[in-house]
This record gives C-alpha cells, sequence and structure tokens, in this order.
C-alpha cells in the first residue's frame, strides 16, 4: 500500500501522488459480480438538476460486494485482489468451497492463496467474519453491522477500522474511527482487521482532470456569487460572506444538524471529537 510520488516532468505531475496499485492482481473483474451503474450527471428523473458540480466521469461497472458474510463454516480461498472504482478501498474475490465466487472488501495484509471464513465459532484472524460476542477486546475490526442481518455499515472505506473497547451485556462497546464511541448488539457481525488501501488520504491529484475522471465538475463558492443566487454572495470587493451557511440558508461550521430526538442516540456513549 505504498504511494507513487512523481517529478514536475510536467505541470500536471507537480504535486501528483498516487497509489502504487502493487498490491492489485489482476486487472479483469469477474463478469458474473458486475452490474451496469447508470451515470445521473446530477439529474432527477424529470431531467431536473437536484446536485450541483456532478456530471461527466470515466464509465465503470458496479461490483457486487457481499456486506451480509452471511456463507457460514465454509472456508473461502482468496483468488485475487482487485481495484473497485466506486470505493476508496480494494476488494477481494473469494471463492468458496462450493464453488461459489464473491467480493469482499479486502482488509490490509490479506493475500493471495489465504483462507477466510465467517459465521459463529470461526477463529478471529485477518478477514474472518463473526460476532462481536466472539471477538477479543481490544480487536479492530471494519465492515461492522449495526442492526443483526443488515449487513456491513460501518468502517468500510479505506484504512477505517473500529476497536472493540469492551461488552457489556447484551452491547458491545466500539471506539469508531471519528472518535465516537457507541454501543452495537453483540450479535451483530464485524470483520477482523484494517481496511486496505490506508494510504488513501495521501493522495494529491496534481491536476483538474482526475476530479473530472471521477464525474467532479468545478465548484463554486457562495461569496464570489451574487445575492439572488447564495445567501453568502454579493457585497464590494472581496467581502467574507458574513456567518457561512448554504445556498438554501441552512447554516454550516458548527451548526448541529443531527435529530436531538434520533432514537440511536441511547446508543451513543460519547460524541465525535471537533
Amino acid at each position: 500500500m505504498a504511494i507513487r510520488k512523481f517529478k514536475p516532468v510536467t505541470p500536471g505531475q507537480r504535486n501528483k501522488a498516487i497509489s502504487s496499485f502493487e498490491e492489485i492482481t489482476t486487472k479483469k473483474p469477474q463478469k458474473s459480480l458486475l452490474e451496469p451503474l447508470k451515470s445521473t450527471g446530477g439529474r432527477n428523473n424529470t431531467g431536473q438538476m437536484t446536485m450541483r458540480y456532478i456530471g461527466g466521469g470515466h464509465k465503470k461497472m458496479y461490483r457486487i460486494i457481499d456486506f451480509l458474510r452471511n456463507k457460514d463454516n465454509m472456508p473461502a480461498q482468496v483468488l485475487t485482489i482487485e481495484y473497485d472504482p466506486n470505493r476508496s478501498a480494494r476488494i477481494a474475490l473469494v471463492q468458496y468451497a462450493d464453488g461459489e465466487k464473491r467480493y469482499i472488501i479486502a482488509p490490509n495484509g490479506l493475500q493471495v492463496g489465504q483462507t477466510v471464513e465467517s459465521g459463529s465459532g470461526v477463529a478471529p484472524e485477518l478477514g474472518n467474519t463473526l460476532p462481536l460476542s466472539e471477538i477479543p477486546v481490544g480487536t479492530m475490526v471494519h465492515a461492522i453491522e449495526l442492526r443483526p442481518g443488515q449487513g456491513a455499515a460501518m468502517a468500510r472505506s479505506a484504512g477505517t477500522f473500529a476497536q472493540l473497547a469492551a461488552r457489556e451485556g447484551n452491547h458491545a462497546i466500539l471506539r469508531l474511527p471519528s472518535g465516537e464511541t457507541r454501543m452495537v448488539l453483540v450479535s451483530c457481525r464485524a470483520t477482523i482487521g484494517v481496511v486496505s488501501n490506508t494510504d488513501h488520504n495521501l493522495e494529491s491529484f496534481g491536476k483538474a482532470g482526475r476530479s473530472r475522471w471521477l464525474g467532479r465538475r468545478p465548484h463554486n463558492r457562495g461569496v464570489v456569487m451574487n445575492p439572488h443566487d447564495h445567501p453568502m454572495g454579493g457585497g464590494e470587493g472581496r467581502a467574507t460572506g458574513g456567518h457561512p451557511r448554504s445556498r438554501k440558508g441552512l447554516p454550516a461550521k458548527g451548526y448541529k444538524t443531527r435529530n436531538p430526538k434520533a432514537a440511536s442516540n441511547r446508543f451513543i456513549i460519547e460524541r465525535r471529537k471537533k
């Protein structure tokens, strides 16, 4: 999981730092696990633009990921480690003993030829998925369920993990990447290890074109707009724009948008650090 830094031979190479992709073992994805992914360009079903600054981007197919890991007590061999254009983490193609192939989120250090398993009674080893009730306290986990049988919901992006801090009754206490500490039912599943591509946050595109390949169009700041286009627009010269807020007028940078009556509040022990 190394980062390639480039010499400034061209303006686009200056400050460019991207993944070395040295862990990737194949360029061809498994055809049976692909689905077409339609690009919206930020438009809804009537053609109205509902999200700004979206459009273009490279054509890609969606990889069907097994977030449930519900094929219990059947070993699966890792065939390949692959790039996924739809997420920051790497994915692994595994083949179960009965011949079925599935994609899973690849943890850091997973190698081709290794065996992974899921279910109750499985050893808490790298890439294995098991209930939180059977995972040793202090273990780094990822792809965590919030409700039993729901499928992985937390800690799925590159380099993320949560630490199993303790167990109290029917709940496990997890320390999340954001610094939040929360309770999750011990019957929920998690996968051992840290998500792959840990150096993802060190990448630097080097040129605007790389953002366009991802479908991101140039983003206009509110302070450079006119008053009828944005609440922060207008003014003489380089005005600050007053209190930061969205185009709809919702305050930003410190304004709490979480519902104080949310049902999940009772599971949160400590809020994330600012």
